[in-house]
């Protein structure tokens, strides 16, 4: 026993050792990079043939022992990974030239945070000429003194809690008397909805540590451990296989807290008899995975804990037959809540798939009963952000070859539903017809989650992992001998 357990480590590790080496060689390009930039100038409008750019990057945090990360949208465009960076770009007689603001060296700075690339090196290291971050105000004013649109790229909030993007914004309108301002933010997200080969490859790094790290969280799971001994097993996985860091707060639920949809405290000790829902992902190089499995604490499936994961597979099941290029991305969402809504209709949980109940304590407000125990969406894009755009997110909102998503429904009993549903005599009637079958099914939580390409053909399945019950059980019994 104890030799079969080494050998699976060793192989752990070879696999993320392997991995390491093949993302290391599947870096993103300055050139793609400065396409990437040509495409934002030329999706954006602006009524005027000629303008100015300006994205901005995050600002380093006020303690340097706080981990820093870049903005999204700035280090899609750019690449650089330095705080308190700038681009700019000034299109003039069908021309756009590109200027990269930095941080200049300081030895008595970087001794706490690290070397800076420097103004002086910005073109070799990132293909772009380099000037001093301190000189990005003035050169902005003097770009504007001839009027022209400006377009921003920036973290910009609220009229009530203005960032300080805002504030250089507004300074710059007030300077400059009749100054339009665009946020090019929709423009780039839309752009980053399709993802590149260069991007694939990282994202397809990151998912490959995810489906190990599974595979180590599986082998913790046991009754009696700590939601927080599984995650320090997986987080150990994306660390040693070269990730960034986790692309979100890693979630290990167990009994109630496989009902809360982002629990992250990981404190609870697990027991048996019980389920836990495992919802982690790894980043690397700044792409994201994301990926969750439902497992028994005891290794076994009661036929309660089956017929909820059953139910919930059946639907990952009808999203992905769905999921065809062109295909609108509600008939993805519309197949998968169909199942759920037919399967709890079964259970005993739910009157009807139509039916509904009182949402609001007047009566009035009318909600859908299967979102009594299924509240999210089905899918959401993954990349630089575990959250990212994805291009079923505008125009026609189809489905199209070079998305990367994910399909993830879920269901969750939870264990004070009767209690919190609006006091109506409407939903009293409920309690008294479903109330004891609820109580049956009370803290089972359950979610399956996989990440996918969009191929010309259909659906390149990412996070190969177990899934299907029968699956899970095999694997916990192997991985535990």
């Amino acid at each position: 026993m104890l030799h079969q357990r080494t050998a699976s480590q060793v192989a752990t590790i070879l696999a993320a050792t392997a991995l390491l080496a093949t993302s290391l060689r599947a870096q993103i390009t300055a050139g793609e990079y400065a396409d990437r930039r040509a495409a934002l100038a030329a999706t954006v409008q602006t009524g005027s043939a000629d303008f100015v750019v300006v994205a901005i990057g995050a600002r380093e945090p006020r303690e340097d022992y706080v981990a820093f990360y870049q903005a999204p949208p700035f280090l899609y465009l750019t690449g650089v990974r330095e705080p308190d960076a700038a681009v700019v770009g000034v299109k003039s007689g069908g021309q756009i030239s590109w200027t990269l603001f930095v941080q200049p060296r300081d030895p008595a700075r970087e001794v706490w945070t690290g070397r800076r690339v420097g103004p002086e090196a910005a073109l070799a290291t990132w293909g772009l000429p380099g000037r001093p971050a301190a000189e990005l105000s003035a050169v902005l004013d003097s770009l504007l003194a001839t009027p022209r649109p400006l377009i921003v790229l920036a973290d910009l909030g609220t009229a009530a809690r203005p960032t300080a993007d805002d504030q250089l914004v507004a300074r710059l309108k007030a300077a400059h008397s009749g100054l339009t301002v665009t946020n090019a933010t929709p423009a780039v997200a839309q752009l980053r909805g399709k993802k590149s080969d260069a991007e694939l490859a990282l994202i397809k790094r990151a998912t490959a540590l995810t489906v190990q790290a599974h595979r180590d969280a599986a082998r913790a799971v046991r009754p009696n451990s700590f939601e927080y001994e599984v995650q320090a097993d997986l987080e150990r996985v994306f660390r040693r296989g070269g990730a960034d860091r986790p692309s979100f707060a890693s979630i290990v639920g167990s009994g109630p807290n496989a009902t809360t949809l982002h629990y992250n405290a990981n404190d609870r000790q697990m027991r048996a008899g019980e389920m836990v829902v495992i919802d982690i992902g790894a980043s690397f190089n700044g792409y994201a995975a994301d990926m969750t499995r439902a497992y028994p604490v005891n290794g076994t499936f009661t036929p309660a804990q089956r017929a909820i994961y059953q139910l919930v597979r059946d639907a990952q099941m009808a999203g992905e037959r769905q999921a065809k290029p062109g295909t609108p991305m509600r008939r993805m969402n519309d197949s998968a809540s169909a199942v759920l809504a037919a399967g709890l209709t079964r259970l005993g949980l739910i009157d009807a798939p139509d039916a509904t109940y009182d949402c609001g304590p007047d009566g009035k407000s009318k909600c859908s009963q299967l979102s009594l125990f299924y509240m999210h969406g089905l899918s959401h894009g993954i990349g630089l952000e575990v959250h990212d755009p994805d291009q079923y997110d505008f125009g026609a909102r189809t489905i199209q070859v070079g998305s990367v998503f994910t399909i993830e429904p879920g269901l969750y009993v939870r264990e004070n539903l009767l209690e919190i549903l609006p006091k109506t005599p409407r939903n009293a009637e409920w309690v008294a017809r479903r109330g004891a079958t609820v109580t049956r099914y009370r803290n089972i939580g359950v979610r399956i989650e996989d990440d996918y390409l969009v191929t010309p053909t259909g659906l390149d399945w990412l996070t190969k992992g177990p899934r299907e019950a029968a699956e899970i059980e095999q694997a916990m019994k192997r991985l535990r001998m």
